[in-house]
């Protein structure tokens, strides 16, 4: 019994590949894709191994092993408690942090060192993320994350400001280098917004729509609909800024 191809996505928090998934789906009905949703260290650990066709990764991934596209830049915020000073401002800057705590967790998605992490350092580095939200809940301190993270770490008690001068999170698809297979391609396409008839990326595609083809009486094309383009990494459009005042 012959068995149908399968696509292995890896992806990282803060990622959200529905829309491709979507499109995929439409596209390429009778390839069934698997999601694996891993932490933020294993995504490239995942593709070198072999454990995934492609991945949604923040970089940077080791270039010898991986290829790699950004899709977008993510905007870094600073995540406090609802009733902190910093929540007078629209935007903050790195040295409006000075005084504060900054947590850096050992999942860290910026590239911060002790050196160049803002503020005031914990007396220990939480073990991830999450671990890191629950002491700023705690009001114990604060944290610097891309904006999807901070969304998806979301708690009523939290709010967060985009950091003007901070450095910035990059999300690329990445796969093993030299396995840059016809469902690959397929993928590339569709996050970059090709068409289904576009000259690239047409071997699964292709195959995928003569067989549709075959099983419609109308003889009419199917996957001819354009996808959407990929998303940027535009941030939340900052309005003038405020110097926050620090309460007494």
């Amino acid at each position: 019994m012959q068995v149908n191809p399968s696509f292995r996505l890896v992806y990282v928090p803060g990622v959200t590949p529905g829309k491709w998934v979507r499109v995929w789906d439409e596209r390429l009905p009778d390839v069934r894709l698997d999601l694996l949703a891993v932490p933020v260290g294993d995504g490239e650990r995942t593709l070198r191994e072999g454990g995934a066709d492609a991945g949604l990764v923040r970089l940077p991934v080791d270039k010898d092993v991986l290829s790699a596209i950004p899709l977008y830049t993510e905007t870094t915020v600073v995540v406090f408690p609802k009733d902190h000073w910093l929540a007078a401002a629209e935007e903050v800057t790195v040295d409006d942090l000075a005084e504060e705590v900054v947590f850096h967790p050992l999942d860290d998605t910026l590239g911060f060192t002790a050196d160049t992490l803002p503020g005031r350092p914990a007396i220990a580095r939480p073990d991830t993320t999450a671990d890191a939200i629950e002491l700023v809940a705690a009001n114990v301190g604060v944290l610097l994350v891309p904006q999807s993270l901070a969304r998806l770490h979301h708690r009523r008690d939290l709010t967060y400001r985009p950091v003007t001068d901070a450095p910035q999170s990059q999300v690329a698809l990445s796969w093993p280098l030299e396995q840059t297979t016809d469902l690959v391609e397929e993928f590339i396409g569709i996050v970059r917004g090709r068409t289904v008839n576009s000259s690239r990326g047409r071997g699964a595609g292709q195959a995928a729509t003569e067989a549709k083809q075959q099983k419609s009486s109308g003889g009419q094309k199917a996957g001819g609909q354009k996808p959407k383009a990929a998303p940027g990494g535009r941030g939340a459009a900052a309005a003038r800024r405020g110097k926050p005042k620090r309460r007494g």
